[in-house]
């Protein structure tokens, strides 16, 4: 019988947020940190784990370093909760869609003011 990616990858997305919440320590990975998104490859050898980090960019930097060297750790954590023969190689990927939409409302809620809008990149 054949897993479907899709199935997998959901159920990743739920584990990989609790193992994050509850079984990893590093002082680097703090509470802030979202699993957004799973990814898996149809031969489910490789997932990338698109996670969601608020907090400055030294911050996100910090916690992004922290995961990838994790990520041994989280795969062996994934395995008996799994169910597979193999685990997928895991990627931590920053998904910056979260910050993107934030500053989208904040730019629309400006111009619904009547102030006047920046033409910035945040941080």
């Amino acid at each position: 019988m054949r897993i479907r990616p899709e199935k997998v990858a959901h159920l990743m997305r739920r584990e990989v947020a609790e193992i994050l919440q509850t079984r990893l320590r590093d002082p680097r990975v703090s509470a802030m940190v979202s699993v957004t998104d799973v990814e898996v490859t149809h031969d489910l050898s490789y997932a990338r784990v698109f996670v969601s980090i608020m907090g400055g960019a030294a911050e996100r930097e910090a916690t992004m370093q922290a995961l990838a060297h994790a990520a041994g750790f989280v795969r062996h954590e994934l395995s008996p909760r799994l169910g597979l023969r193999e685990v997928p190689e895991i990627r931590f990927v920053h998904d910056e869609s979260l910050e993107r939409g934030a500053r989208v409302e904040e730019l629309l809620k400006r111009l619904q003011d009547g102030q006047p809008v920046e033409d910035e990149e945040p941080e």
